[in-house]
């Protein structure tokens, strides 16, 4: 019975960090698409963003090896953020991918 009671502890565990893990990465990618959508943003202001706030939640303790890519479309600002979640687990490595839109401000005009 012990064995499975240790099991199951550790797939609670695996699951929230993985829970945890996705939910930095969609933050970090929601902030680097916000920054990204300004007036005169640009992908790597985004990309910028989202690095720091990817290094500021924790950084290879939270999300190993996370790479993070931005477009921009004339509407469109996205960020994506990939990495590894921790695991618990002996030679499993859950990958962890979030992407974030958010819709770009158009240029004023002037009067």
């Amino acid at each position: 019975m012990l064995p499975i009671l240790f099991a199951l502890m550790f797939l609670g565990m695996q699951g929230a960090l993985i829970y945890h893990a996705r939910s930095v990465a969609l933050a970090a990618a929601s902030e680097g698409a916000q920054t990204a959508a300004v007036e005169h943003g640009q992908a790597s202001d985004g990309i910028a963003a989202a690095s720091a706030f990817l290094a500021d939640a924790g950084g290879d303790r939270v999300l190993d090896d996370a790479s993070v890519t931005g477009a921009l479309s004339a509407t469109q600002a996205t960020i994506t953020v990939t990495g590894a979640s921790l695991s618990v687990v002996p030679g499993w490595t859950p990958q962890v991918e979030q992407s974030a839109s958010v819709t770009r401000e158009l240029l004023s005009e002037e009067p």
